[in-house]
């Protein structure tokens, strides 16, 4: 259908570009480790929290969820060492995020994150028309701290362990940050149950700290979107002021609170995926001499070596497009120096890593 209507969007929304997620295959048998998902089920206490829910013909579902997840925000801070007011909720982690660059960023402001991390921050940033200062990590991954100091950012993203190399953070390297930053650090922890160290200890110590967190990795709910932040009850209040009312629907309220109640179940699951990531990291450093990065998350970020001895971004390319040939799905990032001659593979179940490897050998005997 043809038109002469010219759409007035806003110019910098009209240069935007979105997010792009990683591929979601529809038809069956694809072994899809490119978003980090979790590999097992959630707590069966989850689905349990949903049926009473949906009790009574869902007739709970006529009614608006709890505007703030008071119960699940209650939870959470207890989970914590903290107080209510310490914690927002938010519809996944990428909400938060969103509320974030709302409060502290814009034109006025410039928005900081190191590169490589997540690619959301400057698609957020580029919503609001806001500015950014990138400050590039080079392969050793040594965190920039003078830098970041000196960055003139209102608010400073930074992604740890990081994404996409998997490599921590440790809390004295932030708080060296945090002792000289005169902005708001947000430490992103999406994988922190995976790591050896989280910044919760230091929300006591700084004000101008921000911890998000994401119960789509670990806890194996990314279907239902449920993230939050932990910061002073200053920092909260302003993201209060900015969230949507009803941000987050009254199922993944209940699931989330039933899930984080089972911690025996999820320290399970997150010592397997430890186990399994720490053994395929072994292999094929030592087998294949592969560099791989220490990982302190559920995913390997590899630099392949084809049976040459090669790398670089044209055999990563190659292992990747093999990999789509065999219906297993990874993450490449071919847009920056520091990242194209890597493949980032999410840990998944042994069936799934044991089919990875074996496609692996495959690639190598072609």
């Amino acid at each position: 259908m043809s038109s002469s209507f010219s759409v007035p969007a806003l110019p910098h929304i009209q240069k935007l570009h979105a997010y792009t997620p990683g591929l979601q295959p529809t038809g069956p048998g694809w072994v899809k480790l490119n978003t980090n998902e979790c590999p097992y089920s959630p707590s069966p206490r989850a689905a349990e929290a949903i049926k009473h829910e949906l009790a009574d013909e869902g007739d709970l579902l006529r009614l608006y969820p709890n505007p703030k997840s008071t119960p699940l925000r209650q939870f959470v801070a207890k989970l914590h060492g903290l107080r209510e007011e310490n914690v927002l909720i938010g519809n996944g982690s990428d909400d938060v995020l969103n509320l974030l660059v709302r409060v502290f960023g814009g034109p006025s402001a410039a928005t900081g994150f190191t590169l490589p991390s997540y690619s959301l921050y400057p698609v957020l940033v580029a919503i609001n028309d806001g500015t950014t200062t990138i400050i590039e990590f080079d392969r050793s991954m040594k965190l920039p701290v003078e830098k970041i100091v000196s960055s003139g950012a209102r608010a400073f993203f930074l992604t740890s362990p990081n994404a996409p190399t998997g490599v921590a953070f440790t809390n004295a390297e932030l708080s060296a940050v945090l002792d000289k930053f005169p902005g708001v650090l947000v430490v992103d922890e999406a994988y922190a149950p995976f790591a050896k160290e989280n910044a919760v200890s230091l929300l006591a110590r700084y004000p101008n700290l921000v911890i998000t967190r994401t119960l789509s990795k670990a806890h194996a709910l990314a279907g239902l979107r449920v993230g939050y932040a932990l910061a002073s009850a200053e920092i909260i209040e302003l993201l209060d002021r900015v969230r949507d009312s009803y941000n987050v629907n009254r199922l993944s309220q209940a699931a989330a609170l039933a899930a984080l109640s089972d911690t025996g179940y999820y320290d399970a699951i997150i010592g397997k995926i430890i186990y399994t990531r720490d053994y395929w990291v072994s292999d094929w450093s030592d087998r294949l001499g592969w560099f791989i990065y220490p990982t302190q998350t559920n995913f390997i970020f590899a630099e392949p070596k084809n049976s040459k001895g090669e790398t670089g971004p044209a055999v990563a390319k190659s292992l990747y497009d093999f990999f789509l040939a065999q219906k297993i799905l990874v993450r490449a990032f071919p847009s920056h120096a520091l990242t194209a001659p890597f493949l980032r593979i999410s840990v998944g179940s042994d069936d799934e890593m044991f089919s990875v490897n074996k496609a692996i050998e495959a690639w190598l005997a072609t």
